[in-house]
């Protein structure tokens, strides 16, 4: 199972999570914290859905 870090930022009118060693950009958004979690977990189901478990295969090059 992969841990997936996840940066929340609260603002004036919600909440934005930003999803971390995802290859794409995935987002979710609520008027909570709790609605921001959770709507970031449907959007990570949806990416992976989408373009397969591969998206949490990060490689670093350096």
């Amino acid at each position: 199972m992969n841990n997936i870090k996840m940066i929340v930022e609260k603002h004036d009118d919600g909440y934005i999570a930003y999803l971390l060693g995802v290859q794409g950009i995935v987002i979710g958004e609520g008027e909570t914290y709790e609605e921001a979690l959770k709507d970031a977990e449907s959007a990570l189901c949806f990416h992976i859905e989408t373009f397969g478990r591969e998206v949490l295969e990060i490689t670093k090059i350096f």
